[in-house]
């Protein structure tokens, strides 16, 4: 009788993982949906003063927020949030939400994304900006549509902007 072989084992050090901007804020790769059979992927976001993730809805994944350094502000639907450290937070997948550095010093969280898949958007989205924007109109839309991304501007995005000083990406 032989025995079974151990399932595959990821290990992630602190510190490691590849990382990328996304126009407004960072990010770090930890576990891809292949360490995971698809399951969920984990990125860390780092967030610099003043950043802002333009409002978007995703319709094939869920996300589940921790933060981990400093304040980050969450609106999910017409729900608002200021979390800090050990903080968690659920983003439902077809209600728009943003997050944005609440306060006056770096901010960092964990994402985890379920099912996994979306971590290839945010690598894509990586490579595009890594020589600064985009070169072809609408291709930010164009990968976001191949995501299942929508974005949205809603009515009350300017007073969030407005009340924590915040610094919309550039062409939002």
């Amino acid at each position: 009788m032989t025995e079974p072989s151990a399932p595959p084992l990821t290990i992630v050090r602190p510190g490691e993982g590849a990382e990328g901007f996304l126009g407004s804020i960072g990010v770090v790769f930890k576990l891809w949906g292949d360490d995971t059979d698809g399951a969920l992927s984990v990125v860390e976001h780092p967030f610099p003063v003043g950043a802002l993730v333009p409002p978007h809805l995703h319709t094939r994944e869920d996300e589940y927020s921790i933060v981990t350094e400093g304040e980050i502000g969450f609106r999910s639907g017409d729900r608002e949030t200021v979390l800090g450290p050990g903080g968690y937070i659920t983003k439902p997948r077809g209600e728009l939400h943003t997050m944005w550095n609440a306060g006056s010093a770096p901010a960092r969280m964990i994402e985890i994304i379920s099912p996994s898949g979306f971590e290839h958007c945010f690598r894509e989205m990586v490579d595009m900006l890594s020589d600064g924007p985009p070169s072809t109109e609408g291709a930010v839309e164009v990968l976001a549509a191949k995501y299942g991304l929508e974005f949205g501007r809603p009515a009350w995005l300017p007073d969030i902007i407005s009340r924590y000083g915040l610094t919309p990406p550039p062409g939002f």
